[in-house]
């Protein structure tokens, strides 16, 4: 009989097609959902008009999907650690993509809040358990890369909001962008046939069969047995807890990762929420602020894909602060009201590194934690994250109601940037001494 450590395993093998697969899966539902997040900035600007909202109630309308996604992020992470990953993603994807389809017929701001809450469920869900299942098939050595990877879905769903946006509010008004919501349904199927469920999870569930089936298709060569036992080197000694967080000296940085994700994701939401209108207020055109929307995105996916891979050769925590510098700096210079060429840049390094960096600190909070609290790990991580997220917008809106310049906003907009750059320094720092002290401990 021989056993077989199946993280062992994945870190050592080539990269393969199967695990392709699992990236382009995960990508397309991270396209869904970044759609689904983003098309509600492109429909601000309209809403504000029909619904004749002052900037301090849109941003609280903006909000309510925000609170979903909180919520959703700390129910569905843990509790896809007890039913399995694949269940947690399906019943996520189902539900925002249902809901985000009925926002179409809202006919009032109240039956706009409560579909965008209900979709918001879905959205929080659905993010951490594709980052923990992407970081458990891909091997240690690419696993910043991977996710980064699979996370530009993300980027790429808000650029496909703005874009779509672009060509169909001025014609048809903002309830189609609703309605295109309900093409993603048809990779619902997809979903259930080809992804795989997390092999650390059915090996915790005594599920060897069902983890050699899936096993034989990382390593073909593999040749198992009836008698052949397949392991998982993480699963022992941990419960799907919150406490379980703050152990084995995590308290520090867990709670640093908490202070960048809510600065990030308060960014996140702010920028994507408000440029558009506060670009329109500025004198830009309709398209031009639109446009904004889109480089914003690109930037997201250019810096989530390089990140990675200066994250995989440099380390991570220091590549995040660096993003979170650059980040501070190139919003208070969006205040500045350059010419179109210049805002762009501005906008799309702004992009780079706030959504960039959303994705690599999944991508940090996934490497902390070891797989029996991974979900739980990201689910809290996110749902912290989303309460800077609801402050985003709302903030956003208080702001601009007390019409201060536009160079005094945006130095504001760069505080948050400012403020997780430094936490993440005493991440690094911490996280630094942590494997120092390892490394003496095993000599």
């Amino acid at each position: 009989m021989r056993t077989i450590d199946v993280n062992e395993a994945i870190d050592n093998n080539p990269f393969g097609g199967f695990q392709w697969l699992v990236v382009g899966l995960c990508a397309l539902l991270l396209i869904v959902d970044g759609y689904d997040v983003f098309v509600a900035g492109t429909v601000l600007p309209t809403l504000i008009a029909e619904w004749a909202l002052s900037k301090p109630q849109a941003g609280a309308l903006q909000a309510w999907a925000l609170f979903g996604m909180m919520f959703g992020a700390l129910f569905f992470g843990p509790l896809a650690d007890r039913i399995g990953r694949k269940k947690g993603i399906a019943i996520s994807f189902v539900l925002f993509t249902v809901s985000t389809l009925l926002t179409g017929f809202a006919s009032s701001p109240g039956e706009f809040k409560i579909f965008r809450f209900i979709a918001g469920l879905g959205c929080g869900g659905l993010m951490p358990n594709v980052v923990a299942l992407m970081n458990e098939y891909a091997p240690k050595r690419l696993r910043s890369t991977m996710v980064a990877l699979m996370f530009s879905g993300y980027s790429v769903g808000g650029m496909v909001a703005a874009g779509l946006g672009i060509g169909l509010i001025p014609q048809f008004g903002w309830k189609p962008m609703f309605f295109v919501a309900a093409l993603p349904l048809v990779l619902l199927p997809v979903i259930l046939w080809k992804l795989p469920e997390s092999l650390g999870f059915l090996i915790r569930q005594g599920e060897q069969e069902k983890a050699k089936q899936i096993y034989a298709k990382i390593d073909p060569s593999a040749r198992l047995g009836e008698v052949d036992r397949l392991v998982f080197s993480e699963i022992k000694g941990a419960s799907a807890s919150v406490a379980e967080l703050f152990r084995h000296q995590r308290t520090l940085r867990t709670l640093m990762l908490w202070v960048a994700f809510f600065c990030c994701l308060l960014l996140v939401y702010l920028l994507s929420s408000w440029l558009p209108k506060v670009l329109q207020e500025a004198g830009y055109a309709e398209k031009a602020s639109l446009l904004s929307l889109f480089s914003l995105n690109f930037g997201g996916l250019v810096g989530a894909i390089a990140g990675g891979r200066l994250g995989d050769r440099f380390g991570l925590p220091k590549v995040v602060v660096g993003f979170f510098v650059a980040a501070a700096v190139s919003i208070a210079l969006i205040g500045l009201t350059p010419s179109a060429g210049l805002l762009f840049l501005m906008v799309f390094v702004a992009g780079a590194t706030t959504i960039g960096t959303q994705i690599l600190l999944y991508a940090s909070v996934a490497q902390l934690y070891n797989l029996s609290v991974r979900s739980t790990g990201l689910g809290w991580a996110s749902g912290v994250g989303r309460i800077g997220a609801i402050v985003g917008p709302t903030m956003g809106g208080a702001l601009l109601a007390m019409e201060f310049p536009l160079q005094q906003n945006f130095l504001i907009f760069s505080i948050p940037a400012a403020i997780a750059a430094l936490a993440m320094l005493v991440f690094a720092i911490s996280n630094a001494r942590r494997a120092g002290t390892v490394q003496l401990a095993a000599a």
